[in-house]
């Protein structure tokens, strides 16, 4: 076999155990033990089949293509649910109901948190009118580095009532959370109807995180759209669990999708899968408010000192936005 041949087969060979190897790690049940025993077995079979090619035998290459044949078979039967035993924080799905300019919407979190593993669980059921439907707000939610954040969207009412909608992972109690298991169908989607004093509270008074918070560019009815096109993805996935991917289906390309079919043509760009820089690409479209530079809006918007100082107030929504200046009503 030629050389170039040999090395290409190889690391292709070697992207083949690398994949199976994690879909393995992430989705075999039982015990760890099993898991360890089975990722193994498969690593084995990998370096035989890498060791085949360069001893010009073929036993252990078709052997691995087998393997990964049934593996494959195997990963696309795996199918998401809703019936598991889920982490206190994702145990409830929103949903709700939409009649005219009357929205309800069923298990909105409103949990008071003093630890990461300390709090009160409080799930509600609340009552908006889209006609007093005044305000969209983009927040991100930084925990490691700039590149990556969490995105959450706010909608303010008339009268200073908001609610927050997350789209998160829903893992199991006692799953820890990881990037890479987000690739391997390890986790759950679910859309999740918030009050800020926990959504966003919880991110920077209890994990530490750091939030910016920018307003957004909206016409009325575009505004309306949104919302209701959550309550849409949330009562779906009520209906019709969907696996969570860490790249493709995550908190900022499922609202990208929702806000394409709402304006229109939105360009595709990498600041839509790198979430940190998520900003910069709302502003490029016109989405923030272009009397000031996007460092200005971002200082501005740095709600975390508020927040951390706000922590269990009732004005807490108020307070996070003092010094963030209102849009102009023509935007």
């Amino acid at each position: 076999m030629p050389l170039l041949t040999a090395v290409a087969l190889s690391a292709l060979v070697a992207a083949v155990v690398v994949w199976g190897g994690l879909a393995l790690w992430f989705q075999l049940p039982g015990r760890i033990a099993y898991r360890i025993l089975g990722v193994a077995l498969w690593l084995l079979l990998g370096v035989a089949a890498v060791a085949g090619l360069w001893c010009a035998r073929a036993a252990p290459l078709l052997l691995l293509t087998l393997a990964f044949v049934a593996l494959l078979w195997w990963w696309r039967r795996l199918r998401p649910s809703n019936d598991e035993t889920w982490a206190d924080e994702g145990a409830r799905m929103t949903g709700g109901e939409i009649d005219g300019d009357r929205v309800t919407l069923h298990n909105v979190r409103n949990f008071d948190w003093r630890s990461r593993t300390d709090y009160v669980q409080r799930w509600e059921t609340r009552h908006y009118d889209l006609r007093q439907l005044a305000s969209v707000d983009l927040i991100t939610s930084y925990w490691e580095g700039p590149a990556i954040a969490h995105v959450l969207v706010s909608f303010g009412f008339s009268g200073g009532d908001h609610v927050v909608f997350s789209v998160e992972i829903r893992r199991r109690r006692n799953q820890p959370y990881s990037e890479i298991g987000g690739f391997f169908k390890g986790f759950n989607l679910s859309v999740i109807a918030a009050d800020e004093r926990d959504v966003i509270r919880v991110r920077t008074n209890i994990r530490g995180e750091d939030d910016y918070l920018y307003r957004v560019r909206l016409a009325p009815g575009a505004r309306r759209a949104l919302f209701c096109a959550y309550v849409g993805q949330a009562n779906r996935l009520l209906q019709q669990p969907r696996f969570y991917n860490t790249l493709t289906v995550n908190c900022t390309t499922l609202v990208y999708r929702m806000m394409r079919h709402i304006v229109g043509h939105l360009p595709l760009d990498l600041r839509v899968v790198f979430s940190g820089y998520l900003p910069s690409y709302v502003y490029s479209v016109g989405g923030l408010d272009r009397r000031y530079t996007l460092a200005q809006l971002r200082a501005f918007g740095h709600i975390t000192p508020r927040a951390r100082a706000a922590d269990r107030s009732e004005g807490f929504s108020a307070a996070i936005r003092v010094g963030i200046p209102p849009l102009e009503e023509s935007g």
